[in-house]
């Protein structure tokens, strides 16, 4: 069953973003030191103290961005064809993470923003 992996927070301010989650829920979040953006990794722990899902925080680069969940696939070639088969829209391509594998977003039949990434085995 595919999960929820990770999650981006598009910002204005990304260091006010930053901060803004420091303080609100005690989340560790690094710069992250490669890619063609600035973006922020976020680190969260569940009430257990063990590591949760993670996340990261860039400058929005849409009017209407803003949380957006990524689901893990075992393939991301067919799950976008899927996606497209079942009346869903690829908005923004296949591309590869660096060191981590391919992630590409998409909309529902509702026009839900999500994203899907296929991680380095």
């Amino acid at each position: 069953m595919a999960s929820i992996i990770h999650f981006d927070i598009s910002a204005d301010d990304v260091l006010r973003a930053k901060t803004f989650y420091e303080k609100l829920f005690g989340w560790k979040i690094e710069k992250f030191p490669t890619g063609p953006r600035e973006y922020y990794l976020i680190e969260t722990l569940a009430k257990t103290g063990k590591k949760s899902i993670g996340g990261g925080i860039a400058k929005r680069e849409k009017t209407d961005q803003q949380i957006t969940n990524f689901i893990e696939v075992d393939s991301i070639d067919e799950a976008i064809a899927k996606v497209r088969e079942l009346g869903g829209e690829i908005v923004e391509p296949k591309s590869a993470i660096p060191n981590g594998g391919y992630i590409a977003a998409c909309k529902d039949t509702e026009g839900n923003t999500f994203g899907m990434m296929e991680l380095k085995k």
